[in-house]
């Protein structure tokens, strides 16, 4: 199989440069990969042109509903690319770091847009800065996708996290990406990508593959663009230092060499949790991958009193790993990635025999493979008896199964030993010790990106030492790159642009979409919690009737909140403070103001979310008339699951102002806001206006009903939502299933034309029961009021339904309101 590149939205073959991609397991020829002949100028030239026009028009919410979708899309179809995996030397479980953890990434940074990205196609950054006297000019930063494409090089290691969880970053950012794989494994790489231009979900230019090698690629990077690169540290350097890259400003982010190490605490002695803790991370991290992860543990310090302890506890461990062909049950570590690989590991070993000493060389057979045709490699471990003097443990990494024991005496020597690595991505210390890992963990930061603390406490829910996590930094200072890759929204800073904006507060409120103290605000009779999400605007604002505070607000408020506190309460005590007399409470002041400014009746305003940056400025004494400026100052849109209300929350500016106009309290309040519904309500009224636009010569957009079997339908399915129907008489829905298609009722999504009406069986057809249409309309709103009354004197009851189960009111009527839209969407009706 030739590996197609996907460029400019064509998958085109190489013109003649071939390189055989073999099996790591019995070399076998799995696929062939050429990169010659592709025009790498046009194909960024698209990035930038079309990729960024189309990803950069997105908002941030937007593109993480991408993102979900894509990682849905791809977990459908995840065993194929296991079959894939097995051909790199990957076991099972590697599969799944690298598979699904890399799926698990999308869904990630999807997540995390949904909660906390706005959505707009830029990003306001910080809080708004006055910059003069009166606050007519001010000053606030936004972010918006670097006008460039990013070119992303990826390590062999990882064939489908490396790409997805640089994709995460660069497309939730706006920004187009050219992906780069590592050659061995790109067929690995190519399948999954195959299947996210397939998906149809990713705008056109957002994406292109480059599989093979790389070409002359850089040399067409300009400014605006950016590159990532994982590799090794020789290679990194030399791709930082071209002409196109330094001297266009190209960003660049290198993750490069790491000699990871692990310490085990002083404390950490055999028969302790921490020391089997220890034997065991080290084991994982040796043969996970077999070895072959940017994070894995190259150098075990421990104390030099437990050294031969540690020698025989891993030596055990690792004699009880099985090493073989993935597709074996049996097998527990698989092979490296390649023979070329293996020629690179191999002279690596050789270095580390020259000043090290080879204690452990376990010998393994091999399970259904042999060392002749794969790329299998036992385990190694050296021990480096002076690690201050000998250096070759703290500068050569062996990229696979091998890992150096050197002792230390004290916290110190620890930490010194940690930072000979001259910059790691990780490092752990295993330990009970709070002392310990408190003094070793902050002297060995600076040369670390992050820091992994292990013990009985936490070690049921940790993730591993070599477990990047898409809400943490993934990257090392020195050695290791100094690059930053994930770290949450971090992560996309490196592909946006920062731009102060300086303005007045009505031109700084457009360009933001957040509203700016002392912009204009937009009074009308309709009170802003009578609205729907949709209808919310940023400026719509209520003034409150004013409220005097008495005495005995502020001593009831004082017995009901049981806040005492003298300033309230005794104005005996307030000589040598800020205040005149007894003063009322600052919540008090908040709980009035949420009184003066909130709708009393039922509307789309479903909760309060939050409050967020209450300032008290003034003192509130009896006496004083408060007056209240509710203002919209920013939406936010939600992401909904399971039974909750499509809704997205508003944020208020609350404004509260005594009779003198001073500004005694400022806050920011969130409320949860209902959007407003795409499926009619069950009202009489409004039912009947629909169908009296239904005729006998309505035309059906799809399905087979006529309009009288429409609606003889409808009033059939209503009636039995408040009749006892008999759930033995129907087949049993799964408990699993029952849950996901309740909570399907909560969203917008609309019933799908060709849905099977579970009372009937396949291929029957309902028998009209009603004389006409008329008369069918009539029965339809006979039974509508019949419904209606039912639910308001039983609201607790709760009625089967032969698809969704047993539905309280609520549920019911959601369901009807979405099946009474999708009968009258048939016939054009709304």
């Amino acid at each position: 199989m030739k590996l197609k590149n996907y460029i400019a939205g064509q998958w085109i073959e190489g013109s003649g440069n071939e390189i055989p991609l073999y099996n790591a397991v019995n070399g076998e020829l799995v696929a062939v990969s050429d990169t010659e002949g592709i025009d790498f100028e046009s194909a960024l030239h698209y990035g930038r042109t079309v990729g960024y026009k189309n990803l950069s028009s997105m908002t941030f919410y937007d593109r993480g509903e991408m993102l979900k979708k894509v990682a849905l899309y791809l977990l459908e179809r995840k065993k194929k690319y296991y079959d894939l995996s097995y051909k790199t030397g990957a076991t099972h479980a590697d599969s799944w770091v690298d598979i699904e953890g890399g799926f698990g990434t999308f869904f990630t940074y999807s997540g995390l847009a949904k909660r906390m990205l706005p959505n707009t196609p830029f990003w306001v950054d910080g809080d708004t800065q006055k910059i003069s006297a009166n606050g007519t000019f001010l000053g606030t930063h936004i972010l918006t996708p670097s006008e460039g494409v990013s070119v992303q090089i990826n390590a062999y290691n990882f064939p489908v996290w490396g790409m997805m969880e640089k994709l995460s970053t660069s497309l939730l950012a706006g920004v187009p990406s050219v992906v780069k794989p590592a050659t061995p494994g790109s067929y690995l790489t190519n399948a999954v990508f195959q299947d996210m231009i397939e998906s149809g979900i990713l705008p056109d230019g957002a994406i292109q593959l480059v599989c093979g090698e790389p070409g002359n690629i850089l040399d067409y990077v300009q400014d605006g663009d950016s590159v990532l690169f994982t590799g090794s540290a020789n290679t990194g350097r030399k791709l930082k230092s071209l002409p196109s890259v330094s001297k266009n400003a190209v960003r660049f982010n290198m993750e490069a060499d790491s000699l990871n190490c692990s310490i085990l605490g002083l404390d950490a002695k055999p028969g302790t949790p921490e020391f089997d803790l220890f034997i065991k991370e080290v084991r994982n991290e040796m043969t996970t991958k077999a070895g072959q992860k940017c994070t894995a543990i190259r150098r075990i310090i421990v104390p030099e009193n437990l050294v031969g302890d540690v020698q025989n506890a891993l030596s055990k461990a690792l004699d009880q790993t099985k090493i073989g062909n993935p597709l074996n049950r049996e097998t527990r570590m698989g092979s490296i990635v390649g023979k070329k690989e293996m020629e690179v590991l191999e002279s690596k070993i050789q270095l580390l025999k020259a000043e090290t000493e080879l204690i452990y060389d376990g010998k393994h057979e091999l399970v259904d493979a042999d060392y002749e045709n794969g790329a299998f490699i036992s385990p190694k471990v050296f021990y480096n008896d002076k690690p201050f003097e000998k250096n070759a443990s703290h500068e050569v990494e062996a990229f696979g199964p091998v890992s150096t024991i050197m002792p230390y005496k004290d916290a110190e020597e620890a930490a010194a030993l940690a930072k000979r690595g001259k910059g790691s991505l990780v490092g752990s210390i295993i330990s009970h010790d709070e002392k310990f890992v408190a003094e070793t963990s902050w002297k060995m930061a600076s040369s670390h990106g992050r820091i992994f603390v292990l013990n009985r406490d936490n070690a049921k829910e940790s993730t591993g030492h070599g477990s990047p996590l898409p809400t943490l930094m993934h990257g090392g200072p020195g050695r290791a790159g100094g690059g930053e890759e994930m770290g949450g929204l971090n992560g996309l800073h490196f592909f946006l642009q920062k731009t102060a904006i300086q303005a007045s507060p009505d031109i700084l409120t457009a360009i933001t979409k957040i509203y700016q103290q002392g912009a204009t605000q937009n009074f009308s009779d309709r009170h802003p919690f009578r609205k729907y999400f949709e209808e919310v605007e940023i400026g719509d604002s209520l003034e409150t009737a004013g409220r005097t505070v008495t005495e005995a607000d502020i001593v009831n408020f004082s017995n009901v909140s049981w806040d005492h506190f003298y300033a309230h309460t005794d104005a005996t005590s307030l000589n040598g403070t800020i205040f005149d007399k007894t003063v009322a409470h600052g919540y008090f002041i908040l709980s009035a103001a949420a009184g003066l400014f909130v709708s009393g009746k039922k509307g789309p305003v479903i909760a309060n979310y939050g409050l967020e940056n209450a300032s008290f400025f003034k003192p509130v004494y009896a006496g004083d008339t408060i007056t209240v400026y509710l203002t919209a100052k920013e939406k936010v849109n939600k992401g909904v699951k399971g039974r909750n209300i499509p809704s997205g929350v508003v944020k208020w500016l609350v404004e509260v102002v005594n009779q003198r106009d001073e500004i005694v309290c400022v806050a920011t309040i969130l409320t949860l806001v209902a959007k407003k519904s795409p499926f009619v309500d069950l009202k009489t009224k409004e039912i009947q206006k629909i169908l009296n636009n239904l005729t006998e010569n309505s035309e059906r957009k799809f399905g087979l009903m006529t309009p009288q079997l429409m609606v003889e339908h409808l009033e059939e399915v209503l009636r039995n939502g408040f009749v006892q129907l008999n759930p033995s008489d129907f087949p049993e829905i799964p408990a699993d299933k029952l849950e996901v298609l309740q909570d399907w009722i909560y969203t917008n999504q609309k019933i799908r034309p060709g849905a099977q009406y579970p009372m009937l069986k396949d291929g029957e057809m309902p028998v009209l029961r009603f004389k006409n249409l008329d008369q069918a309309k009539e029965k339809l709103i006979e039974t509508l009021k019949e419904y209606l009354i039912y639910y308001r004197e039983n609201p607790l009851v709760e009625h089967y339904h032969p698809r969704f189960g047993m539905l309280n009111k609520e549920i019911m009527e959601l369901f009807h309101r979405k099946h009474f839209t999708h009968h009258f969407e048939q016939f054009g009706l709304v």
